[in-house]
């Protein structure tokens, strides 16, 4: 992760005044950081479409599984996709706002 960003940083020509693993310092123990809530997030996410896709592989496959049960797993993790989206929009958005202010 903290390569992904700092890829990221490279190709917009962010020049970072600190490096990540002295942002991880500042947390205090105990203290979930940001990154960790937000990959145990996807990671969520990754696992509740796996779920989904097993149950509607298990229904077309004529296994023993409640077809509203089905419905339900994929709408669940069709919207916990959707919500995760929204977040990546968001931090998007924040990002964009914070890149354009002039230091």
């Amino acid at each position: 992760m903290n390569q992904a960003i700092g890829a990221i940083g490279q190709q917009v020509g962010v020049q970072s005044r600190f490096t990540l693993d002295a942002a991880q310092q500042a947390i205090a123990p105990g203290q979930t950081s940001f990154k960790d809530l937000l990959v145990d997030s996807v990671n969520q996410v990754n696992a509740m479409q796996q779920d989904a896709n097993a149950a509607v592989e298990n229904l077309m496959t004529g296994g023993d599984v409640n077809p509203a049960e089905v419905l339900s797993a994929v709408q669940k993790a069709d919207l916990a996709f959707r919500m995760t989206m929204q977040v990546r929009n968001k931090l998007m958005q924040a990002y964009e706002e914070v890149k354009s202010i002039r230091v």
